[in-house]
């Protein structure tokens, strides 16, 4: 919270108070003035000789009590000690209070406008959220307390977010309906194209449908557990198991991919590593980021994956040797339907969606993913786990 701004409750405080004792302090400076001005009239209208002897009974009336009120009735007249209240004084009073109320109530809203127009400002940004327009800001009021300010501030935060969030849905809507058009179009393509008579109606054809048909499954399963994993909802199978087996495994699944591409993937792991995890969903994981790296990073011939156990957590590194990325595109790389527009990516495939799911995955679990180029080449993509052992 800024400090330099006050609480509201401070805030309040010190307005009500100095508006209080101010008010009162108005009225009795006022009052003291004017009998210090009668006072000063009288004294000065007086012969010397009385205003000699009435000073001195002023500071011991009890010397001659008698011919102290002579004087005072004489110079400030007969009633200037009226008790009641249609005294001189009771007037005074009541006429000090009607000036002094237009006063208190002018510097009192002039006190509460900042309150107010951090308010209104507030309460419009919000109508024009409302109406959809989320690139609106509420501008602070100077002399706001701190927490309408941290409130203010909060806001406009929550609306760039929500900006960013519109941005996004939007370009992965565009992406979404580009990547399930494709192979849709293609399968219906050939279809049609055997229907016509342009293409016969024989096993390789209907391969080439089938194998459209298979990537848009692929694609739909892929979005329906990300919608899964936003919403929370993503199942997991939860047991202990060993890392290094699981990667080892996943290794010579894929072992005749890299053969083909002529990249050597090795695993670097302790003896034991027990880990409490969905290994079907880690094990998706690790595919993931392997196939990336033949498909990316196949020139650099080798991926070494390091599994090391830190103090509370797990943490897997896997490293390749192929051309990096640039830097701008790290912060993107686990975002919907993005792929780099690089010499890395020069070999196009996949939905663009396998590093997103990775990230999905890797937070239900607690754990994060990221990304790095290399200080020697290559690009490092570490995972990190918490150990729930400990």
């Amino acid at each position: 919270m800024n400090s330099r701004h006050q609480s509201l409750w401070r805030w309040i405080c010190v307005r009500i108070l100095l508006l209080a004792i101010g008010s009162v302090c108005l009225i009795a400076l006022c009052m003291w003035s004017r009998f210090a001005l009668v006072e000063l009239l009288r004294v000065h209208e007086m012969p010397s000789s009385v205003s000699a002897e009435f000073k001195i009974l002023l500071l011991n009336p009890e010397i001659n009590p008698q011919r102290f009120h002579q004087i005072v009735d004489k110079w400030w007249g007969i009633r200037f000690s009226d008790p009641s209240i249609a005294s001189a004084d009771w007037i005074t009073v009541g006429i000090l209070v009607v000036v002094t109320i237009p006063f208190i109530v002018f510097f009192g809203l002039r006190s509460a406008l900042p309150l107010s127009l951090q308010f209104s400002r507030l309460a419009s940004s919000a109508r024009e959220v409302a109406r959809g327009d989320f690139e609106t800001q509420a501008a602070l009021v100077k002399g706001a307390p701190s927490e309408l300010v941290q409130f203010t501030e909060d806001f406009n935060t929550m609306v760039q977010q929500l900006s960013r969030y519109e941005r996004e849905l939007h370009a992965s809507h565009v992406a979404m309906a580009h990547e399930l058009r494709s192979p849709l179009t293609a399968a219906m393509g050939r279809l049609q194209g055997m229907i016509d008579g342009v293409f016969q109606p024989e096993p390789r054809q209907l391969e080439m449908v089938m194998k459209q048909l298979v990537s848009l499954n692929r694609l739909i399963d892929e979005l329906h557990l990300l919608s899964l994993a936003d919403a929370g909802e993503l199942s997991l199978d939860i047991f202990e198991w060993d890392l290094a087996e699981l990667l080892q495994e996943r290794v010579m699944w894929i072992k005749p991919q890299a053969e083909t591409t002529g990249m050597i993937i090795a695993v670097h792991a302790p003896a034991k590593c027990r880990f409490k995890g969905d290994p079907f969903r880690l094990g998706q994981v690790f595919t993931i980021l392997m196939e990336n790296a033949l498909r990316y990073a196949s020139e650099g011939g080798t991926l070494d994956i390091y599994v090391e156990r830190l103090t509370d957590a797990y943490q897997i590194s896997f490293c390749d040797k192929g051309k990096g990325v640039s830097e701008a595109f790290i912060p993107l790389m686990f975002e919907r339907f993005t792929r780099a527009e690089t010499s890395r990516a020069r070999h196009f495939g996949g939905s663009g969606l396998g590093l997103s799911i990775a990230r999905a995955i890797c937070e239900s679990h607690g754990g994060r993913i990221m990304a790095q180029n290399a200080e020697n080449g290559g690009l490092k993509v570490v995972i990190q786990f918490p150990d729930k052992e400990k």
